[in-house]
C-alpha cells in the first residue's frame, strides 16, 4: 500500500515541489499522501499530512484558507489555545472545535480536503464552493483512491483506464468533462461546494461514489437567497459597497510568505484586481502579461499602459506563434483529461512566465460570470427579443446569409473588432434555435449533436441541465450568467487556471470568486451589471467598470472585449496542418472507435477551404486525439 500511495503522491510533484509526506492508519488499510507547495508558514509546522491537537483528525489539504487569521482569533476568544501559523492547522482546530459542518460554513478559501476521522472511521472529501481546486475519487480495482488530478489515480498499479462514453459525449459538447463525471469509468469529480463522507467499514468496491456527495453550499439556494436581499439604494451606494467587498477579498489573498504578483491582461477584471492590490500594497505589485505578434490576439500594450498608470513592477513577454505551438505537445500531460479551451495555451505561458519571479499570482477570473461580462449575456437576449418571434425557417435563412462569408473574411471587413467573424457565426447559430431555452446550450456547445458524433455516445445529465440545480425566477440573461457560474466557470475556466498554474508550481488566487463578492453580485438588479455605456451600446460589468474608473482613466480600458485566445483556425491551415491531418485520419478514427469519422472529416475539409466555422469543433477532436496518444497505451 505504501508503494502505491507514494507513487500516486509523486505523480503530483509539480503541484507540490517543496515537501512531501505520508501517513498510514495503524489499524486500517488507509494511506494519505501529500505534496506541498509552501505558501503560508514555510517551516516544518506546515508539513502534511497534519493531525489535529487531539489526533482525532488527519488531513491532507490542497489550497488556502484566506480567513485563517480571523478564525484563529475567534477560536482563541472561545478558549481554544492557538499557537500556530499554518492555515491547515487553524482549519483542523476549527473542525475539532465546531465540527466539520459548522467549520465548513466559516472557511473562506479555495481547497480540496481529505479528512480522516479516526474516531468515527469516516473519510470526508470536501471541495471549495466555486470549484477552484479539483478533487477526483474512484476505484483502482478494489481500492478506493482519490487525488487532485487523474494522473495520481492512474499511478496506482490496479487502476484500469476505461473511457466513459457518456463523459466523452459531454466533452464533445462542452470542450471539457463536467463534474461529477471524469473521462474514465468508475472515477468521479466531486462537485463544487460538496462533501462526500465515506464509511470505510461499509464501502464496497465499485460503488457509485458520486451518490455519496452532498452540498454544504448549494449554488441555486445561495442565488435565490441573494436575490431576496434588499438592493442598494442607488448607484453610488452600490459602487461604494462593492468596492469595499472587493478590496477585502483582494487583501485576504495578498497574505503570503512567498513572493506575490498578479496576472494583468489589460481587461476589466484583472485591471480592477491589480488596482485594488496596488492601493493596499507597500511596494509596487509585480504584474505579468504576455503578448503575441498576431493582430487581434494581443492586449499587452493595454496592460502596459494600465501598469504604468498604477505604478506596478510590470513584466511583459512577447511570444511568437512558434512559442505557442511548442506548448501543444505538453497539453495532454498538463491537462490529463481531454480539455479543449484554446486559451489553455496562453494561460500556461503567462503562468510559466510569472513563476520565474513569484510563487503566488492573483487573477481576474470570475467577473464575467457574475456581472454579465460575456457578449452572450446581453447580445443574445437583445437579439432574441427582436427576431425570436419570426418563424424558425426565416431565422435560419438569416443565419445562412451571415455565414455565407468565412469568419476570416468578416475579420478583414471589421478589423476594429477583434475576432468579429467568430461572433458573427455565434449569432448565426443563435438564429437557428427553436427556443430561447436552447440558445445558451448551443452557444456553449462545440459539437451541436455530440451523441451522434461519439460511437455509442449518450449525453448524461449534469447540473447545468438538471432542474433541481436551477434557481427560480431568473431572466434570460441571468439564466446564462448562472449557467456560466455553475458549469463553464468550474469545469472550464478554473480547470484551465488550476492545471496551467500548478504545472509550473504557481498558486493562482481569484478575488472575484470570493463568497462575499458572489453573493453581493447576485443581490444586484440587472441594471447594475448590464446597461448602455457612454457610446450608447450595451455592455456588461457596469459595476466593476465604475470601480476601475476610480483608479484608471476609462480611455485605458474601454474597448471591445477581446478574450484570451489564440488563432487556432489559422494554425490548423498552416503550421499545424500536417499534425492535424495525422490525428484526423479517417482510418485512424475508425480503428479507434471513439468518434464517427464522417462528420469529423467533413468539418476538416470545410475548414481547409474556408467554409463555415469549424476551428473550435476540430480543436475539441484534436485535443481528445492528442490526449489519447499520450494516455491510452
Amino acid at each position: 500500500m505504501q508503494a502505491s500511495g507514494r507513487a500516486m503522491s509523486d505523480a503530483l510533484a509539480r503541484r507540490g515541489p517543496d515537501d512531501e509526506g505520508s501517513w498510514q492508519d495503524p489499524d486500517l488499510p488507509l494511506f494519505l499522501g501529500h505534496r506541498r507547495l509552501s505558501i503560508i508558514d514555510l517551516s516544518p509546522g506546515g508539513h502534511q499530512p497534519m493531525a489535529s491537537d487531539s489526533e482525532r483528525y488527519i488531513a491532507v489539504f490542497n489550497g488556502e484558507i484566506y480567513n485563517f487569521m480571523q478564525l484563529s482569533h475567534t477560536l482563541e476568544a472561545e478558549g481554544v489555545p492557538m499557537n500556530v501559523r499554518s492555515d491547515t492547522a487553524v482549519m483542523l482546530a476549527a473542525i475539532e472545535h465546531w465540527g466539520l459542518n459548522q467549520a465548513l460554513q466559516k472557511l473562506e478559501g479555495m481547497f480540496a480536503l481529505a479528512l480522516w476521522d479516526r474516531k468515527e472511521k469516516l473519510l470526508h472529501l470536501v471541495r471549495d464552493r466555486m470549484g477552484k481546486k479539483p478533487l477526483y475519487m474512484g476505484w483502482a480495482g478494489k481500492n478506493f483512491v482519490f487525488g487532485s488530478e487523474l494522473k495520481a489515480l492512474r499511478a496506482h498499479p490496479d487502476f484500469v483506464p476505461q473511457i466513459n462514453r457518456q463523459a466523452l459525449t459531454l466533452y464533445m459538447r462542452y470542450g471539457c468533462v463536467p463534474a461529477p463525471f471524469s473521462i474514465y469509468d468508475n472515477v468521479w469529480q466531486l462537485l463544487p461546494g460538496c462533501r462526500a463522507s465515506i464509511d470505510v467499514k461499509t464501502l464496497f468496491p465499485g460503488a457509485d461514489l458520486a451518490a455519496l456527495a452532498a452540498p454544504y453550499w448549494h449554488m441555486p439556494r445561495i442565488v435565490e437567497e441573494a436575490r431576496q436581499q434588499q438592493s442598494p439604494a442607488n448607484d453610488a451606494q452600490a459602487i461604494e459597497d462593492f468596492e469595499n467587498i472587493l478590496k477585502a477579498a483582494v487583501k485576504d489573498r495578498m497574505v503570503s510568505d512567498v513572493p506575490l504578483g498578479a496576472f494583468l491582461s489589460g481587461g476589466i477584471d484583472s485591471s480592477a484586481v491589480v488596482a485594488l492590490m496596488q492601493r493596499q500594497a507597500n511596494e509596487p505589485v509585480k504584474t505579468f502579461s504576455i503578448g503575441f505578434e498576431q493582430d487581434g490576439f494581443d492586449e499587452s500594450a493595454y496592460a502596459a499602459k494600465i501598469a504604468a498608470h498604477l505604478g506596478t513592477d510590470h513584466h511583459e513577454l512577447i511570444c511568437t506563434p512558434q512559442d505557442a505551438l511548442d506548448i501543444i505537445p505538453q497539453l495532454p500531460e498538463i491537462y490529463d483529461e481531454p480539455f479543449a479551451d484554446v486559451s489553455q495555451i496562453p494561460t500556461f505561458m503567462v503562468s510559466r512566465f510569472a513563476r520565474q519571479h513569484v510563487t503566488v499570482a492573483l487573477s481576474g477570473d470570475g467577473g464575467d460570470e457574475m456581472l454579465g461580462g460575456y457578449l452572450r449575456h446581453y447580445v443574445a437576449p437583445a437579439l432574441w427579443r427582436r427576431v425570436g418571434w419570426l418563424p424558425r425557417g426565416i431565422r435560419g435563412m438569416m443565419g445562412g446569409g451571415l455565414t455565407a462569408l468565412s469568419a476570416e473574411r468578416w475579420d478583414s471587413l471589421v478589423p476594429q473588432h477583434p475576432q468579429f467573424g467568430e461572433r458573427i457565426y455565434k449569432v448565426a447559430e443563435l438564429l437557428r434555435q427553436d427556443s430561447a431555452e436552447n440558445v445558451y446550450r448551443q452557444l456553449v456547445s462545440q459539437w451541436p449533436d455530440p451523441a451522434a458524433l461519439v460511437c455509442g455516445g449518450a449525453e448524461a445529465q449534469v447540473p447545468l441541465v438538471d432542474e433541481s440545480w436551477q434557481p427560480k425566477g431568473l431572466g434570460f440573461a441571468e439564466r446564462m450568467m448562472y449557467g456560466d457560474a455553475l458549469s463553464y466557470l468550474p469545469n472550464d475556466i478554473l480547470t484551465k487556471l488550476d492545471r496551467a498554474s500548478m504545472a509550473v508550481s504557481l498558486e493562482a488566487r481569484a478575488p472575484l470568486l470570493d463568497r462575499r463578492v458572489f453573493q453581493y453580485a447576485w443581490s444586484l438588479p440587472m441594471r447594475m451589471k448590464i446597461r448602455k455605456g457612454k457610446n450608447g451600446k450595451m455592455q456588461g460589468k457596469w459595476l466593476l467598470r465604475q470601480i476601475l474608473a476610480r483608479h484608471v482613466p476609462e480611455a485605458l480600458f474601454e474597448r471591445p472585449k477581446q478574450g484570451f485566445t489564440m488563432p487556432v483556425g489559422d494554425w490548423l491551415r498552416g503550421p499545424l496542418k500536417d499534425w492535424a491531418e495525422d490525428l484526423l485520419d479517417e482510418q485512424r478514427l475508425a480503428a479507434q472507435g471513439y468518434v464517427q469519422p464522417e462528420p469529423v472529416r467533413r468539418a476538416w475539409e470545410a475548414h481547409l477551404t474556408g467554409q463555415g466555422r469549424h476551428a473550435h469543433k476540430l480543436w475539441t477532436i484534436l485535443m481528445f486525439q492528442s490526449w489519447l496518444d499520450k494516455w491510452e497505451k
